[in-house]
């Protein structure tokens, strides 16, 4: 008799799992449809469907849904297994693509994205692990039994973690509405790069305030004390962060204003490069040689700098040369033009022109001037061309390059006692 009975006890264990895992299969299977026939069109960074449907957000979303409304289904008629795992298991799947996909979509060149990642990885199968072996209430429980004082009030490890976790749910959701609204709204209707970072920080900025506000008004902040806070602030802002505040006024200034823009070579001082991007607080400044100036944003309002792209996209370059005092100098003007304009990168307007620019004891000197629209490519490359291509042609036509005399005053001659004479080497 008894083994009649494990033998029943069998087949329905076997039986409730081949329903389970039918249901279970068959809400993959409908989610992965669903999420394949609306990704069909999306972009491979989509943060809803991914590069392959099932690494978005969507997936796992849309199964976590089908697989409860499946447990609550099938819990009324047998015993639930596979589904109650599958629950938890998605819903940390979901945790993790949420802050990951954002995060990257945010801040794609942040190595700090790919540690938080992982902590959010490990936490969330920390989570799921315990839900599933039911030890998850007497955790929260415990937590909930540790209370932290802070002056007067007493509060709960428990609240704190929900309430970190409730913050960082609604600040991720905030930077991604933001995001959503740079890419599909600002990149279409702002064209000045300089205006759409300009509105994309507002935005960001104002969203991710809300979020704040709204995660703490989860936890039980009374919003009502941040007055006093804000009052602070503004007495701090205005004696020792005096200098940071004006750096992140002088940001939107500059933004706003675009008398200096992305993309725009400019000289700072005696630093001069192409503007690389324009933060809030600072701006970065590349020069051609690849060294990178981090420049406050207050220095480019209250001191003078130089908008070389502004006025005049035309670079002005010179080189010179000094030849022998019997040299052709029509010649040797047509040789310097002539090789500057050879130059692709040497525009036309105005032409590359060569001056006899002094006489020196050595020989007759020339200065070469030419201009260029492009110096963000580097300016000693095509100096350096061009002087190769002038030292050819001047070889070519025998035309020699001056040498630098020297003088050698002789005092003494002890051979033969001859009076001072001066000797030229």
């Amino acid at each position: 008799m008894s083994g009649d009975s494990s033998l029943l006890l069998s087949e329905i264990h076997l039986r409730t799992i081949s329903v389970e895992l039918a249901a279970l299969s068959g809400c993959l299977a409908l989610a992965w449809a669903i999420c394949r026939w609306f990704g069909r069109d999306q972009p491979n960074d989509s943060i809803w469907f991914g590069r392959y449907t099932i690494d978005g957000l969507l997936f796992p979303l849309l199964a976590l849904m089908f697989s409860d409304l499946a447990r609550r289904a099938v819990v009324g008629f047998q015993p639930v297994l596979l589904l109650r795992i599958a629950v938890p298991v998605l819903l940390s799947l979901v945790a993790i693509r949420l802050f990951a996909r954002v995060l990257k979509t945010v801040f794609p060149k942040s190595t700090l994205v790919s540690l938080i990642e992982r902590t959010i990885s490990w936490l969330a199968w920390i989570g799921a692990v315990l839900w599933i072996v039911g030890l998850l209430p007497p955790v929260l429980a415990e937590l909930d039994a540790i209370n932290l004082a802070f002056g007067k009030s007493h509060v709960s490890v428990r609240t704190i973690f929900e309430g970190l976790f409730s913050a960082a749910v609604v600040l991720v959701i905030a930077l991604w509405i933001a995001a959503t609204i740079e890419k599909r709204i600002l990149q279409e209707a702002v064209t000045d790069l300089s205006m759409r970072k300009v509105a994309s920080n507002a935005i960001r900025a104002f969203l991710l305030l809300i979020g704040l506000l709204f995660a703490l008004s989860a936890v039980g902040v009374d919003l009502t004390a941040l007055s006093v806070l804000g009052g602070a602030l503004g007495v701090g802002l205005g004696l020792g962060l005096q200098k940071l505040a004006a750096n992140y006024v002088s940001g939107f200034v500059i933004l706003l204003e675009r008398s200096i823009r992305i993309g725009d070579n400019v000289r700072v001082d005696t630093f001069e490069g192409r503007i690389t991007d324009i933060k809030t607080r600072y701006t970065l400044v590349r020069a051609s040689n690849g060294r990178e100036s981090i420049v406050p944003n207050e220095s480019l309002i209250t001191s003078r700098v130089e908008n070389l792209s502004l006025a005049d996209r035309r670079f002005n370059l010179t080189t010179s040369i000094v030849v022998g005092h019997a040299s052709n100098v029509s010649q040797v003007q047509g040789i310097m033009t002539g090789a500057a304009a050879a130059q692709a990168r040497v525009i036309g307007d105005p032409a590359p022109v060569a001056f006899l620019m002094n006489f020196t004891p050595d020989g007759l000197e020339f200065t070469l001037n030419f201009w260029i629209a492009d110096p963000d490519l580097g300016k000693d490359n095509v100096r350096s061309a061009i002087n190769i291509a002038i030292l050819e042609g001047l070889r070519e036509a025998g035309i020699e390059i001056a040498q630098r005399l020297q003088m050698l005053r002789v005092e003494n001659l002890p051979n033969n006692g001859s009076p001072a004479a001066d000797s030229r080497l």
